[in-house]
C-alpha cells in the first residue's frame, strides 16, 4: 500500500513539475516546433529505395531547403519532391550516395552555394562531414532509433522544452542548451554571438521561414550578427579543382544512366552576396562548373524577377518570396523543357 501511494505521489509531483516547466516557457513566448534532424533526413532518403520514377530529388545546402516549397512543387509538376539538402553542407556526399547506392534516374536538382560547394573534398572537413554523417546514419540506423524518433515527434510538437535537433539554436530551452549558456569567468574568452532559430519544418522536410523572422527586424538582425561572427574573418582557401572534378565525375555517371541533372543557384543578398561575389566570382566558379557539367542550370541573377526578393537574414527567402520563387522557377524550367514531365 505504501509503495502504491509513493508511486502515485511521485507521479503527481513529476507531472506537476513538467506542467510547471512547460507553462513557464510558454509564458516566455516559447512554442513547440519540430526539429530538422538526421531522422527526418533518413526517412526521406528511404523513399528513394521505393519506386522513384515519379520523384524529384533536391540536394545541396540550406538555401534550396528553404527556397523550394515542396507543396507548390508537387502541385505544379505532379511529381513527389524528396528533400535531401543538408544545412551548412556540400552537396557532394549526398550526390555520391545517390549515384553509388540507388538506381534513381529522375530529376535531381542540386543547389549550388559557392562557399560550401567549392570548399573542399576532405572527408573530415565540416561541409563534407556534415552531409556524410546523414548518409552514415541512414545506413546504420537501428529499429530502436526509428522507434525513438517516432515517439519523439509528438513530444517535440506539443512540449516547448523538448528538442531533438542537430542544430544548437541559442533560443532552445532544453537542458543541454540552458547549461551551455552558463559562462563562469572569462577563461574561455567571450561567448560567441547567439545563433537563434529560424526554421519551421514539416515531417517531409518542407522548410519555411517563420513569420517572426520576417516580421521582426530585430530578431532577423540577431541572425545576421551570427552569420558575420561565423563566416567573417579568415577562411581556408577554396579547393576549386578537386570539388569541380569530383562533382563532374558524379554528374557524368548520373546522366549516363539517364538521370536528369539540374543546377540551381539560389538568391543571396547583403553580406553573403558581397563575400560570394568577391571570393567566388561567377565567371570563375559557377560558369565554369556549368560548362564542364553540361546540363541545364539556373542562376537567380539571370532573371529580373528574382533579383529583389526578400531574404530576412541575407541567405534564405521569406516564405512568400520562396513560394513566388518556386512557382516562377517551375514556369521557367517548363518553358525550357528541363523537367522531363508531361
Amino acid at each position: 500500500m505504501q509503495l502504491k501511494q509513493s508511486f502515485i505521489i511521485a507521479l503527481i509531483l513529476g507531472l506537476g513539475a513538467v506542467a510547471s516547466w512547460e507553462l513557464y516557457w510558454r509564458s516566455q513566448g516559447v512554442k513547440p516546433y519540430l526539429d530538422d534532424n538526421k531522422d527526418l533526413w533518413a526517412n526521406q532518403r528511404a523513399r528513394l529505395d521505393d519506386d522513384n520514377s515519379k520523384m524529384t530529388v533536391f540536394i545541396g545546402s540550406s538555401r534550396i531547403l528553404y527556397d523550394i516549397q515542396l507543396d507548390i512543387w508537387e502541385e505544379l509538376t505532379d511529381t513527389e519532391p524528396i528533400m535531401l539538402a543538408v544545412q551548412g553542407a556540400s552537396p557532394i556526399p549526398i550526390f555520391k550516395d545517390i549515384v553509388d547506392n540507388t538506381n534513381f534516374k529522375g530529376t535531381l536538382m542540386v543547389g549550388i552555394t559557392p562557399p560550401l560547394m567549392f570548399s573542399t573534398v576532405y572527408p573530415e572537413a565540416f561541409p563534407m562531414f556534415r552531409a556524410q554523417s546523414k548518409v552514415a546514419y541512414y545506413e546504420d540506423r537501428t529499429y530502436a532509433q526509428r522507434l525513438n524518433h517516432k515517439l519523439s515527434v509528438p513530444l517535440q510538437t506539443n512540449l516547448a522544452f523538448i528538442r531533438d535537433g542537430d542544430e544548437e539554436w541559442d533560443t532552445d530551452v532544453d537542458l543541454k542548451t540552458l547549461l551551455r549558456h552558463i559562462h563562469i569567468g572569462e577563461r574561455a574568452g567571450p561567448p560567441p554571438v547567439p545563433f537563434n532559430n529560424f526554421e519551421e519544418i514539416a515531417l517531409n522536410r518542407h522548410m519555411k521561414m517563420p513569420e517572426y523572422v520576417t516580421q521582426d527586424t530585430a530578431y532577423a538582425n540577431t541572425i545576421k550578427a551570427a552569420w558575420v561572427d561565423m563566416v567573417g574573418g579568415d577562411r581556408p582557401p577554396p579547393d576549386k579543382e578537386a570539388t569541380t572534378t569530383t562533382f563532374v565525375e558524379l554528374a557524368k555517371k548520373f546522366t549516363a544512366r539517364g538521370g536528369n541533372l539540374i543546377l540551381l543557384r539560389c538568391p543571396s543578398s547583403g553580406f553573403f552576396k558581397e563575400i560570394e561575389g568577391k571570393g567566388f566570382p561567377r565567371a570563375e566558379y559557377w560558369d565554369q562548373l556549368v560548362e564542364k557539367v553540361g546540363v541545364k542550370a539556373y542562376h537567380y541573377d539571370d532573371y529580373p524577377q528574382f533579383r529583389n526578393l526578400f531574404l530576412p537574414e541575407w541567405s534564405h527567402l521569406a516564405t512568400e518570396d520562396a513560394q513566388f520563387f518556386t512557382r516562377e522557377l517551375i514556369a521557367i524550367m517548363k518553358e525550357d523543357n528541363a523537367l522531363n514531365i508531361n
